[in-house]
């Protein structure tokens, strides 16, 4: 015959050991730390697919070769230029070509800011497109366009465009409206200005 050893019963109400506590404590920040990795991913992607669009238009009196004189020539932009008051070529060689890097003063009611972005394209007397990158490039990126169409005999349609993305980007998007867009018109005006005036 084999003695039984009577047990207690655990009680459900005394605390657990600590080592079973700092477990569960683990678990829940992991789980924690993966919910918000998972808002966060989804917001940036969400983000990414709402583009704030800025774009302005102009008629000009001119050739396409005109327009695109007064556009690539950087060293002038302080002399006329409301909205990008300053513009240089800092990569090797100094031509205004794909992949160049740029170093562009913006102005607009919020004041100067200082940007370095990378030409996308470079078409003579057709398009100027760049892309600025605000951080790791997933905060806040802007693509910047001018694009020049010819619509008759010594007359084009100058369009200028920003495509803002990153997760920045939702909260400033009435600011962008309000004071970056009056800047594309006046720079659209002072550009039709002066390529006017190269062909008078």
């Amino acid at each position: 015959m084999t003695a039984t050893i009577p047990t207690t019963p655990a009680d459900p109400s005394a605390p657990a050991p600590a080592p079973r506590r700092g477990l569960l404590r683990r678990h829940r920040v992991l789980a924690s730390l993966c919910a918000l990795g998972v808002v966060l991913a989804g917001y940036t992607a969400w983000s990414n697919t709402r583009p704030v669009n800025l774009s302005a238009s102009i008629e000009i009196e001119a050739t396409p070769a005109e327009v695109w004189q007064v556009l690539a020539d950087f060293p002038s932009y302080g002399k006329w230029n409301p909205f990008i008051i300053s513009s240089e070529v800092t990569s090797e060689g100094g031509r205004l070509e794909k992949g160049a890097k740029l170093r562009n003063v913006m102005h607009d009611a919020s004041g100067d800011t200082t940007f370095e972005p990378k030409v996308l394209t470079a078409t003579p007397g057709h398009e100027l497109r760049w892309i600025g990158k605000m951080g790791p490039g997933w905060i806040a990126d802007g693509e910047h366009r001018f694009l020049i169409e010819e619509t008759g005999p010594n007359r084009v349609r100058l369009t200028q465009t920003e495509r803002f993305t990153g997760v920045a980007v939702p909260f400033f998007e009435g600011k962008l409206k309000a004071d970056t867009l009056p800047q594309f018109h006046a720079m659209n005006k002072a550009v039709a200005r002066r390529a006017e005036a190269l062909g008078a």
